[in-house]
């Protein structure tokens, strides 16, 4: 399983979201540069997220985007499915012979719907705000950092 660069860039920006907005808009330039996206691209991932009800959006010269659900009830899954659809791993494909559907079957219980099943329990148990306050442990760890 690959994360995409759309996931990878929705989850950025929406750790910077939920940093700098509160009950406030964010202008969706600001996110994008303090997190080098593209604007442009960037547009097209909270489209997605808007599309799902994860952002609220509003136009206008006061508008900007704010999140529409608490960080701390937002779960990594949900955002990923709202960007990219499924994350699970594909099927194991079924040959027509029984031998190759009993190997593929095999293939299919003991390792994709394990996977799956471990993947999918993993991130629907991190949360935004997780991911919020893991960044801000990081950020305070390095700022004490220096060397000779």
């Amino acid at each position: 399983m690959k994360i995409s660069k759309k996931c990878r860039y929705g989850l950025r920006a929406l750790i910077d979201l939920s940093m700098h907005s509160g009950t406030e808009y964010m202008v969706l330039g600001n996110i994008a540069e303090r997190n080098n996206i593209s604007p442009q691209y960037l547009e097209q991932v909270f489209a997605g997220l808007r599309r799902a009800g994860i952002v609220k959006g509003v136009k206008g010269s006061q508008g900007g985007y704010r999140l529409n659900i608490p960080p701390e009830e937002l779960t990594v899954s949900e955002i990923l499915v709202a960007l990219d659809g499924s994350y699970q791993i594909e099927p194991e494909e079924m040959p027509e012979d029984s031998h190759g559907r009993g190997v593929a079957a095999s293939i299919q219980q003991l390792i994709i719907d394990r996977m799956n099943e471990q993947m999918e329990l993993l991130l629907k148990s991190i949360t935004l705000d997780d991911l919020r306050r893991n960044y801000l442990d990081y950020e305070e760890y390095n700022q004490d950092m220096y060397y000779i």
